[in-house]
């Protein structure tokens, strides 16, 4: 099977199929930053400040705060998100790396090379914070 890569979408090309198939980068970073919401101890992703207007106005965009880059060879994939306080940074971290890398390559067939972290922010729970006041 060959791959090949476009600006905003991603082939495969195999013989005897009907016809390529194609992934658009955006449903790629959709499935990562769904993914990693699932983990627990992430509170929510974190985007630029258009992705945090957008958002304001009512706008959902379910790629908010995730970056990939689809090559040929493979995805690498940047994510940033805030934590919950009170969860391990590296064990959220380390479990939503496990989780993007799992569910692009099981839903994709893509070879996942990296899977970068950022954690961008901590959000406290602020009904735990004032019956602890």
């Amino acid at each position: 099977m060959a791959a090949e890569s476009g600006k905003s979408d991603y082939s495969y090309k195999e013989a005897g199929v009907l016809g390529d198939i194609q992934i658009a980068d955006d449903v790629i970073a959709i499935i990562a930053g769904l993914a990693a919401t699932e983990v627990e101890g992430v509170a929510k992703m974190y985007g630029n400040i258009t992705n945090e207007l957008i958002g304001k106005l009512g706008m959902k965009n379910l790629s908010k705060g995730v970056k990939v880059l689809v090559t040929p060879e493979d995805v690498k994939v940047d994510i940033s998100l805030e934590l919950k306080y009170g969860y391990s940074v590296l064990e959220v971290s380390k479990k939503v790396q496990e989780k993007v890398k799992q569910a692009l390559e099981t839903m994709t067939g893509l070879d996942v090379k990296a899977v970068r972290v950022r954690i961008a922010g901590v959000v406290f729970d602020n009904e735990n914070a004032k019956a602890k006041a």
